[in-house]
């Protein structure tokens, strides 16, 4: 395949990619972040009896099959630069779900990021 050309289905595995890393995140997050799991093993007892952990767990295993499907179709370098659009999406949906901050340095760098990726998504 050669760079530069994202196809329907190249799109469509970003997408999956960005949507199933992205919610494996925030799940992971909701299961770390519970103020009613406890220290030590009590904490990680507790965090493996609730839907949270599982459904990350679960995100991650599909995410890895969507993206060794992505790198099947595209060269290493352009995938990596693709996929680092994961890092915004979990930074702002991180804002909304769990109220984190987004200090200007962080913005920088989403926007930095974000055109990175715009950049290799056209061609360059």
């Amino acid at each position: 395949m050669p760079t530069g050309s994202i196809t329907p289905l190249i799109a469509l595995l970003w997408v999956l990619n960005v949507v199933l890393d992205t919610g494996g995140q925030l799940a992971f997050k909701a299961a770390a972040g519970d103020p009613n799991a406890g220290d030590g093993l009590a904490r990680w007892l507790y965090m493996a009896r609730r839907p949270w952990i599982w459904l990350g767990i679960a995100s991650y295993v599909v995410e890895f099959l969507i993206w060794i499907a992505f790198l099947s179709l595209l060269p290493l370098s352009e995938a990596i630069l693709l996929g680092s659009i994961n890092i915004v999406a979990i930074m702002v949906a991180g804002r909304f779900l769990f109220g984190e901050k987004l200090t200007r340095m962080r913005v920088a760098g989403i926007l930095l990021v974000t055109l990175g990726v715009a950049i290799v998504g056209v061609g360059g």
